[in-house]
């Protein structure tokens, strides 16, 4: 493991360089990015198409900041009154909800103006992050790093994201020049979290067969996974509850705090200081941003004082010195309806794993909001202190209910960076995890012989090739939704799980027989449909989600594993059966063609 980490500690080193203005730094780089030209500074020299002198650079912060002048700025090259695209890859899955300080109108009017879409958007910012990766691994290890090295990459994303945005974030990152396609790993946000948690401290619950929840809750997004603990060493873990999310991050926090003072200071004299005082209110928040929001923990009586340089006094307001002072209840009221919020995704999962009659042992917190000494106090009395709180009762194997158990909260060295180190670790590694739950039905459309008493008969139709009665659009469904059903009986609680357990490691078929006639082309096209219905149909209907089109290649199957057939009236055609097996990974789904068990090939795969 000594190997693992200091390779992990190499890569994590990335991270403490970004390209920016003034010396800015941090552990992550903030996911925004801006088309709009760079304000002209009096710091800058007029003749920057000149490479700058050794004197010259001494002045400016970084020189690859100098390189993106003329082009997009990201992260920290941005100032903080400049207009920027926020929230980029929300805007991948339309299914996402934004947060309010998104405008889809103003994000819109912003890439129309410089004839850019979204995907667009996103490839540019990654390949900006690829390109400041390569230069900082060249000046580490030098310029041959490239030619004699493999740079792979793990990307995350939220578990709850659609099938389609984890393949446009796959696009994306190809394009940035991140690799080929199926080179570049996905895992979920949550999942990278525990695996960094897991493989680097080893909390004491977790024993075999402990549930825990991992709850990643950063700046925009909150994103929760449940996991049971297959075994302890080597460490292995399986799904137990569906992954959720919300938008409550840390970030909603600040714009609580943007409404405590404008509440305080009254609307006029607010929107003087934010359109006069630029710089002042800059302050007010980089002060609120990193001492008051990070530190805040209730435990004992606070106070802290907002600087806010040259706003006159006013007692109202409690601004007294150019200063304003928020005391415990006051920051208090800023946190708590956010808060409120994480608790209650938190909930969700324990009353799920709970259904089954079984018992969550641990909350693992982690990410930039998963810091806050605040959150981790309100989680840990909460759920170490529920006896009274009958949603939480679990019941034993006689059927008999009691209080709680006591569930422990801990917050892991690195919260903030650990889902970078677990796509890291992902990297180097692989996953511990061996079973995951699915989100949806998925199914693929299949004709079948009509049966009378299975079939209506206005769905039926004649093949001419078959030379019987047919029905279309019957739904094969090849992996179920996990749904979780609890049935009371003579006061015994007995609960029902139903749904596919995938694995990384186990493919799943979806079999195919398809007819050719001479000539025909040997391409064909299958529609995977999704169902996020506890209940999927056995037909098609309107409800039903067109997840992905298959593009399949037959012409690589020899020729003497197709089946000769004739009908009566002497039409001669081709069979074949095949089959397109599925594996399902952490963020995923890729198919490959084979027949009689053997591979020939892979397949296409558009997702809509």
């Amino acid at each position: 493991m000594a190997v693992v980490h200091s390779a992990l500690q190499d890569e994590i080193e990335v991270i403490k360089s970004w390209p920016g203005g003034n010396g800015i730094t941090s552990d992550k780089v903030p996911t925004e990015l801006s088309y709009e030209p760079a304000p002209i500074s009096p710091k800058r020299s007029p003749a920057l198409g000149r490479k700058p002198s050794a004197r010259l650079l001494e002045s400016y912060p970084r020189f690859d900041e100098l390189e993106n002048i003329d082009g997009p700025r990201w992260g920290f090259q941005l100032k903080p009154d400049e207009s920027r695209l926020r929230c980029l890859k929300l805007f991948l899955d339309r299914n996402q909800q934004l947060p309010d300080y998104v405008s889809p109108v103003d994000t819109a009017a912003h890439l129309r103006k410089h004839e850019k879409n979204v995907m667009d958007a996103v490839t540019d910012y990654l390949t900006m992050l690829h390109n400041h990766t390569m230069t900082f691994l060249s000046r580490r290890y030098g310029d041959n790093f490239r030619a004699s090295n493999l740079v792979e990459y793990v990307l995350t994303v939220p578990a709850v994201w659609s099938d389609a945005a984890k393949n446009a974030t796959l696009l994306s990152a190809q394009r940035a020049g991140m690799g080929e396609h199926r080179s570049i790993k996905l895992i979920s946000e949550p999942e990278a979290a525990a695996l960094y948690t897991l493989k680097t401290f080893l909390p004491s619950f977790v024993q075999t067969g402990a549930h825990l929840i991992v709850c990643d809750a950063g700046g925009g997004t909150v994103d929760l996974i449940s996991y049971r603990v297959a075994q302890r060493s080597p460490l292995t873990v399986e799904e137990s509850a569906v992954g959720s999310g919300s938008l409550c991050g840390s970030t909603f926090l600040n714009y609580r705090f943007e409404e405590h003072v404008k509440q305080r200071m009254g609307d006029a004299r607010y929107i003087d200081m934010r359109d006069n005082k630029p710089k002042t209110w800059q302050m007010a928040m980089r002060n609120w941003e990193e001492t008051v929001k990070r530190n805040f923990n209730d435990v004992d009586s606070q106070d802290f004082s907002i600087p806010m340089p040259g706003i006159e006094d006013h007692e109202e307001a409690g601004i007294d010195g150019g200063f304003m002072l928020l005391n415990s209840d006051d920051i208090r009221d800023i946190f708590d309806p956010v808060v409120r919020q994480v608790i209650a995704l938190v909930e969700g999962q324990v009353k799920t794993i709970t259904a089954m009659n079984e018992v969550v042992s641990g909350i693992i917190l982690v990410g930039g909001f998963g810091q806050s000494n605040y959150l981790y106090t309100v989680l840990k009395a909460h759920f170490n202190d529920i006896s009274d709180a009958t949603d939480f009762k679990h019941a034993d194997q006689s059927g008999a209910t009691g209080p709680a158990r006591h569930i422990e909260v801990v917050q892991p060295l690195h919260a903030w960076t650990a889902v970078v180190r677990g796509a890291c670790l992902r990297g180097l590694e692989g996953s511990i995890v061996v079973n995951r739950r699915s989100r949806w039905h998925y199914g693929t459309s299949y004709a079948t012989v009509f049966n009378e008493q299975k079939h209506p008969i206005a769905d039926r139709y004649w093949s001419p090739l078959w030379e019987r009665f047919m029905v279309s659009d019957r739904i094969s469904w090849h992996i179920a939704k996990v749904s979780c059903f609890v049935l009371l009986r003579y006061e015994l609680m007995l609960t029902l799980i139903k749904g596919t357990r995938v694995s990384e490691r186990t493919a799943i078929s979806f079999h195919y027989t398809r007819n050719f006639r001479w000539g025909q082309s040997l391409i064909v096209e299958d529609e995977v449909l999704g169902c996020d219905a506890d209940t999927a149909p056995d037909a098609y209907n309107k409800s039903l989600v067109r997840v992905c089109t298959l593009r399949t290649d037959l012409s690589a199957v020899p020729k003497h594993l197709f089946t000769r057939l004739k009908t009566s009236g002497g039409v001669e055609f081709e069979n074949l059966d095949f089959t397109l097996d599925c594996i399902v990974d952490s963020a995923s789904m890729v198919f490959e063609l084979k027949v009689d068990g053997v591979r020939y090939g892979q397949v296409t795969t558009e997702f809509h």
